[in-house]
């Protein structure tokens, strides 16, 4: 290493070190999932930004998704994926497929990641220690044709109702790493299916974490000149889906957003997780995404 790529590392080091410090000692949960998910190379990087994070004194928490894998392994098996509303309808033959992708081949192979950097990761879902209950989602649309609002039946998806962080406070004070899958218990017995977005939101707001961090396909919310936005308020944020500035597959996402903050979680951000060392950028630096306070 030359000497002027020493200094230029030892800069880079120096202005970390206030974010790290920002940072000591608080929760910060990710959710990982989507196009950052399937690629080899920004897994390992993705990684390699959390094991730094737990190296630099901050407790991380992951929590992913699995759509596409899901729809894999059940086209493998011969079963028709079902959408009502833009949702998949899940029977009860689909969700133990659910489970099987997501607690298993998908929460492994992130543990699995993490474990390589030579962090401890463990993996979880929601039913481990009783840490999330859910209960049958309630989801209505309007008919296009009637106007009339229909209730959806979408099976075994559910919503959080509950959690119990007691499990996550110990595990904050070992050095294990959890990794979550969204996958968690009703009181009725069943299982249920919960999207990984308002999963991630119900752990944040119990943990009261820092920061939650949506790692997505977009660089965060753009304004009407496609230029990054790089810090909203929550009113700010709804005035911008009141005059279409937010539109589209952004809106849900916003709108997670909003529901992780009423919950109390400080900050959230919106970035792009295909930006290798994402997670790192978003910490460390100035930020690289869209945040969103209260």
């Amino acid at each position: 290493m030359t000497s002027s790529e020493s200094e230029m590392q030892a800069r880079l080091l120096a202005q970390a070190l206030p974010f790290m410090q920002k940072y000591e000692h608080k929760t910060i949960v990710v959710k990982y999932g989507g196009h950052a998910m399937g690629d080899t190379s920004l897994g390992k990087a993705f990684a390699e930004d959390i094991a730094l994070l737990k190296q630099s004194g901050i407790n991380p928490i992951v929590v992913h998704g699995g759509g596409p894998q899901i729809g894999a392994m059940l086209s493998k098996m011969g079963i028709e994926s079902k959408f009502e509303g833009g949702l998949r309808v899940t029977d009860a033959k689909t969700v133990e497929i659910v489970e099987m992708v997501l607690a298993g081949s998908i929460n492994k192979e992130i543990v699995a990641l993490i474990n390589q950097t030579g962090e401890w990761a463990i993996g979880l879902c929601g039913k481990d220690g009783n840490m999330v209950f859910a209960e049958k989602a309630k989801k209505t649309v309007i008919d296009p044709d009637s106007n009339i609002e229909r209730v959806l039946d979408l099976g075994f998806v559910g919503e959080v109702v509950e959690v119990d962080r007691t499990l996550l406070d110990l595990l904050a004070k070992s050095e294990m790493i959890p990794v979550i899958a969204p996958v968690a218990p009703g009181r009725d017995g069943a299982t249920y299916n919960i999207n990984a977005d308002t999963f991630a939101g119900a752990i944040a707001g119990a943990l009261h974490a820092s920061r939650l961090l949506f790692l997505t396909d977009v660089e965060g919310v753009l304004d009407k000149n496609k230029e990054l936005i790089k810090e909203l308020t929550v009113s700010q944020a709804r005035a911008l889906i009141k005059d279409g500035t937010i539109s589209g597959g952004m809106i849900p996402k916003v709108e997670t957003c909003i529901e992780a903050i009423k919950a109390g979680v400080q900050g959230v951000v919106i970035l792009n997780g295909k930006t290798p060392h994402s997670v790192l950028l978003e910490i460390f630096t100035e930020g690289a995404g869209t945040l969103i306070v209260p």
